[in-house]
């Protein structure tokens, strides 16, 4: 199977695993980016068994839109049942790596109010430590030198995502050659960091259901 081929059956699996516990009230949350996509293309062949969704970006929430899905703002939506959204890194306790999109921030408030967080991959994004993909950080403009010295302090390279903005309207540093053996304290202590907004490791709250595409079929992982 191709890569894409992998994506789509993890988004039809993530549409089939939350079906049953939608109504015509339920809001669901939706993450950004290519496997994201997809699932929304599956979800929306459904959208009379749902209300709407709540979207981590513009982007989603145009091609939500798109689709004639209603799209809330979360403020007014509440807590939600299921969020759905790829990752760019995962490992076997479901800690992830997120924000290749730039999208970590709007990401990690939808994920907070979910009572499940659902992660759908290709079998690629399956690591043993985390690190290999570089952790996006969004930093206030003013602080980027700041920040950035404090995580070379930490350990890291970072690099300016030169001609990103955040819908936030921040920019995003990516730090290389990170070998994150303690995501949770890692996560909070990039975190602590004067001008950061927040960081791209989903540790504190991980993923619940992990479905990986593989050339096998789709398998689940759980915490």
């Amino acid at each position: 199977m191709t890569q894409d081929q992998l994506k789509q059956a993890v988004a039809q699996a993530a549409v089939d695993h939350i079906l049953p516990g939608l109504n015509d009230k339920s809001i669901v949350g939706v993450g950004t980016g290519s496997t994201a996509n997809l699932f929304i293309d599956a979800l929306a062949r459904h959208k009379g068994a749902f209300d709407g969704a709540v979207a981590s970006s513009d982007a989603t929430a145009a091609r939500l839109k798109g689709h004639g899905i209603p799209v809330y703002d979360l403020n007014a939506a509440g807590e939600l049942e299921f969020y759905v959204d790829g990752t760019d890194e995962s490992d076997e306790r479901l800690h992830l790596i997120k924000g290749g999109g730039a999208a970590l921030t709007r990401e990690k408030i939808v994920a907070a109010v979910a009572r499940q967080f659902i992660c759908i991959a290709d079998a690629s994004k399956l690591v043993p430590v985390l690190g290999q993909f570089p952790l996006p950080v969004e930093v206030v403009p003013m602080a980027r030198s700041h920040v950035a010295r404090e995580l070379v302090r930490l350990g890291g390279d970072p690099v300016y995502r030169d001609g990103v903005l955040t819908d936030n309207g921040n920019i995003i540093l990516d730090v290389h050659n990170l070998h994150i053996t303690d995501p949770v304290a890692l996560e909070a202590s990039i975190n602590q960091i004067v001008g950061v907004v927040t960081n791209g490791l989903f540790a504190a709250r991980p993923a619940d259901l992990l479905l990986l595409g593989t050339a096998e079929g789709v398998k689940r992982y759980t915490r």
